[in-house]
């Protein structure tokens, strides 16, 4: 009777248990960073009051590497931008290509100091060519000050997606992906972090991965004894994984793991695809998690115009053994820390929407983006007879630049921000009058320079006179719809209301009317997000002024205001 009463009693107490392990597991969604944030690296340091913080990929948008930090994996606040000076990495302004810019920053926090380490990359230079590649270490000790990140340190290497390690006997090591010149393959050397000087010995061939294409994306990891190196391989599309390999020895032979990948959504009908380039870290409770990116197309993988995006997953590590990544889904649940916004800063959080007035004595906020370096001096705020606006002065470039590929160094007048929402709805007010043929403003969904569409009041010639109309155009590498040209009608005002709405999965509509007049808003053109799904990056929704290559002296400026950004909804199966 005893011994019943007392299995009663465990087998309850045994069932408590697991519930309350289940109970305290929070649902949540992903991805976490949506919209254009790519190769996230994450990590959680106890000493700055128990606060995650996020690095992920930037291209060619400037201020470029943001820094994201939560308090619960949750709620994710924009910090800062490492990348937020020009004299930092002035080469930016000479990159080429969509590929080109800031590839894979590693961050982490060691010595009470925060470093991150990332690869400029050239893509005008040859494949063999050494100098494609610009590896870089940044370094702050206070990443709420984003003036604080330092001018960064360059080192050597012929590859890219670098990423430092500290070995409990002090040594540091810096692992990278060697591209092209010896062979595909993860490589690794002895570094001096502070002034990038290398170790005397020869680079080491660590592992080559599993056989996937491209293997890159290293992070080493030093528990139980064992140093495991986690890298992606297949490629950033629909075969994009993670493989794992370990050693008793930093610098090998390290051993494939029997299982491999740890985690990958191929070959799946999952809408979050192309899951890969994965970082992992621990909580103030020691459970593990790993961050990854991941695009959200579905396996057809033809729409997915917010590119790769910051999934979360938990992780188990058995001890002596490999981690076990839950798969990436839509909606998940963990031992989530509770919720808490509490986050220093001046940024907002990663799905907060915009209403910017433009007030005399205000500065940009920190999600807002150009493509490379802008010209200060084209961006006013509040400018003389012009209160609650933005001064926008044309560039002698427009959307595309030269050939979709480069500017020469040259600005574009483009400011905007990601799109961070499956269905939004931004707009703005224009106050325009082009006196130039061809002088244009308006409202971009912008990829690259070449993969956009925008939707701009232009001057055009109509029987030699010159006729204020919309126009609608686009460019990709698909077949894009014919420009829709939409004369200006004779009863609306000077300012007029720009929009442009995500009203579902795979379409955008661009919409003009008077400001003020909401009932005579009209659409102009409808176009497909599969025009901006491509690459490596996101969409960015903002506005343009340009001389569209001509012109005459200075051009005519453009005044926005009452610009508005409002997420409509996430899909997420």
């Amino acid at each position: 009777m005893v011994s019943a009463l007392l299995a009663s009693f465990f087998f309850g107490f045994n069932a408590f248990v697991a519930a309350s392990c289940l109970a305290s597991n929070t649902t949540y969604t992903n991805p976490i960073l949506p919209g254009f944030h790519p190769d996230p690296s994450c990590i959680f340091v106890k000493e700055w009051d128990n606060t995650f913080f996020c690095a992920s990929s930037s291209f060619e948008a400037f201020p470029g590497i943001p820094i994201h930090a939560s308090k619960d994996l949750q709620n994710w606040k924009l910090i800062g931008n490492v990348f937020n000076r020009p004299e930092q990495l002035p080469d930016l302004a000479f990159t080429n290509r969509s590929t080109s810019g800031i590839w894979a920053p590693a961050i982490r926090y060691h010595d009470d100091t925060f470093w991150l380490v990332t690869t400029l990359v050239f893509d005008n230079k040859t494949q063999n060519d050494s100098s494609r590649w610009d590896n870089i270490i940044f370094k702050t000790q206070n990443p709420y000050n984003q003036s604080s990140w330092s001018i960064p340190v360059h080192f050597p290497f012929e590859g890219y997606d670098t990423s430092p390690f500290w070995d409990d006997d002090g040594k540091t090591c810096m692992t990278g992906s060697h591209a092209y010149r010896v062979s595909f393959g993860i490589w690794q050397k002895t570094i001096d972090f502070e002034t990038g000087k290398l170790g005397p010995e020869p680079w080491i061939d660590l592992w080559n991965g599993t056989g996937g294409t491209a293997p890159e994306g290293p992070h080493i990891y030093k528990k139980d004894g064992w140093y495991y190196l986690m890298i992606a391989e297949g490629g950033t599309g629909l075969t994009h994984e993670e493989t794992m390999a370990r050693s008793r020895n930093i610098n090998g032979p390290y051993t494939p793991y029997s299982k491999n990948p740890v985690l990958t959504n191929a070959n799946t009908t999952q809408y979050f695809q192309t899951v890969g380039h994965a970082d992992l870290f621990q909580d103030a409770d020691g459970n593990w998690w790993g961050v990854a990116l991941s695009t959200r197309s579905g396996p057809n993988y033809i729409t997915y115009p917010m590119g790769r995006e910051t999934v979360l997953t938990p992780v188990s590590w058995p001890e002596d053994d490999y981690p076990n990544f839950d798969p990436v889904r839509g909606t998940q649940s963990g031992p989530l820390p509770p919720v808490n916004k509490n986050i220093s800063g001046q940024g907002q959080f990663v799905d907060d929407d915009d209403h910017i007035t433009f007030a005399p004595g205000t500065s940009f906020p920190l999600h807002f983006v150009h493509w490379r370096f802008p010209d200060p001096s084209a961006y006013v705020i509040s400018a003389p007879g012009h209160l609650n606006t933005l001064q926008l002065s044309p560039s002698l470039l427009n959307l595309t630049g030269h050939d979709g590929i480069y500017t020469g160094g040259e600005p574009q007048t483009l400011l905007a921000r990601r799109q961070t929402d499956t269905l939004f709805t931004f707009s703005v007010d224009l106050e325009f009058t082009p006196t130039t043929m061809n002088e244009e403003a308006g409202v971009t969904v912008f990829l690259t320079q070449d993969h956009h569409m925008e939707l701009g009041l232009v001057s055009l010639s109509n029987n030699g006179t010159s006729t204020p109309t919309l126009r609608f155009r686009a460019k990709s590498n698909i077949p894009v719809p014919q420009d829709v040209l939409s004369p200006v009608p004779a009863n609306w005002t000077s300012d007029l209301h720009m929009e442009i709405k995500a009203f579902n999965l795979t379409h955008y509509a661009f919409s003009a009317g008077p400001a003020g007049k909401m009932s005579l808003m009209e659409t102009i053109a409808y176009a497909p997000a599969s025009l901006v799904s491509y690459g490596f990056t996101g969409t960015l929704v903002g506005v343009y002024n340009t001389l569209n290559g001509g012109g005459q002296g200075n051009g005519t400026k453009a005044y926005i205001s009452n610009w508005n950004y409002q997420g409509q909804g996430q899909f997420l199966d």
